[in-house]
């Protein structure tokens, strides 16, 4: 059986994010590719439900199977609280675009442009790469870590 922070269960949950993070950002980067006058209006709806919800969700499961646990870390590797800030900080600017393009995408989808096409297509490339990054740098750095923090433990059968 496996226990503890790190274990097989916990990381499938962050991968399982960090996927559905992934496919958004794909979707979103298809979208800003079509925009203007590709960009189908049910499907912007689709998008400017789905957003807001799974960033927060998102966020919420990182910061507890991830973020909580390597704060023990601040011991022994002196860069992981400042880290863990910035990466705190990036899910509140994650949060604050994602409130963006759900505004922006719900007019555009009710065929009311409050921003111009190329506007859009902006808000959204510059959420999407961002997430793309941070994605990667837990993926790297961030999950591989929680070995350190209580390693998997298996008992004998």
């Amino acid at each position: 059986m496996t226990q503890g922070l790190g274990n097989d269960r916990e990381t499938s949950i962050v991968m399982r994010c960090h996927d559905m993070q992934l496919l958004l950002c794909d979707e979103l980067e298809a979208l800003a590719d079509r925009l203007p006058s590709g960009a189908d209006r049910q499907h912007c709806l689709h998008l400017a439900r789905a957003v807001y919800p799974l960033v927060v969700s998102t966020h919420e499961i990182e910061e507890a199977l991830l973020f909580d646990p390597l704060g023990s870390l601040a011991g022994r590797v002196p860069d992981v609280p400042a880290t863990l800030e910035r990466l705190r900080f990036e899910h509140q600017s994650d949060l604050c675009f994602a409130e963006e393009i759900h505004d922006a995408l719900l007019a555009f989808g009710r065929g009311e442009p409050v921003m111009t096409a190329d506007a859009v297509g902006y808000l959204l490339r510059a959420f999407f790469e961002g997430v793309r990054r941070h994605v990667a740098f837990e993926k790297e750095i961030l999950v591989p870590l929680l070995a350190l923090v209580r390693p998997v433990s298996r008992s004998a059968s």
